[in-house]
């Protein structure tokens, strides 16, 4: 089954290679280059899985006609700040802005705020669209808390500034595999595994 990533974020496409490999989803993970790139997309819901649909519906117009195409919308939803960054995560410094200026931002916003009210949860919806015209979503999160500083040199996006539930290291220090283990995106990925699988008996 080739199922092309509805991204041009190359960390994502690592991200889901290792975890599909790591499932044993029988999966062939493809960057959308492979189709001609991922189309501009303007992200106009307001939720995560209505931006995820319109991605994957954008790419499935440009895959083969057997090909199955997969859109991961997520972000991290901060307690303290009414559930910013959100949908806007990536964009949370402005448009234009780079993951270190929007994990300063972020950081700046919660100076000061006590450890009982900086709880937040890092939120990963994928839509799969496949040959049939169909569209499903799966949805996944990891709750955590937002660090006083970054810390560490692993991982992308939020991940300096993030402890998940259960741990003291931020992800950015945590092994991939332990992230993997953790992470929202895992969590999505093991309702499209266990979708995938019940498919398969059917």
């Amino acid at each position: 089954m080739k199922l092309y990533l509805a991204s041009s974020n190359a960390h994502k496409v690592e991200e889901i290679r290792r975890m599909a490999a790591a499932g044993g989803l029988p999966v062939e993970v493809l960057p959308a280059s492979d189709a001609g790139g991922m189309p501009e997309v303007e992200e106009t819901e307001p939720d995560f899985a209505g931006n995820a649909r319109l991605k994957a519906l954008a790419l499935r117009e440009k895959v083969p006609p057997d090909a199955w195409v997969l859109a991961d919308d997520s972000g991290f939803e901060v307690e303290a700040l009414g559930g910013a960054p959100g949908v806007r995560s990536a964009r949370y410094a402005g448009e234009g802005a780079g993951d270190a200026d929007n994990r300063r931002k972020l950081l700046r916003e919660m100076a000061g705020v006590p450890d009982e009210r900086r709880g937040g949860r890092f939120v990963c919806v994928l839509a799969l669209a496949g040959p049939d015209g169909g569209l499903r979503v799966f949805e996944g999160t990891c709750p955590g808390r937002v660090a006083g500083e970054e810390r560490g040199g692993g991982g992308f996006g939020y991940d300096p500034v993030f402890v998940p539930e259960g741990f003291d290291q931020t992800f950015a220090e945590l092994s991939s595999a332990t992230k993997d283990r953790h992470s929202h995106r895992s969590a999505a990925l093991r309702e499209l595994a266990a979708w995938l699988r019940e498919q398969a008996l059917q």
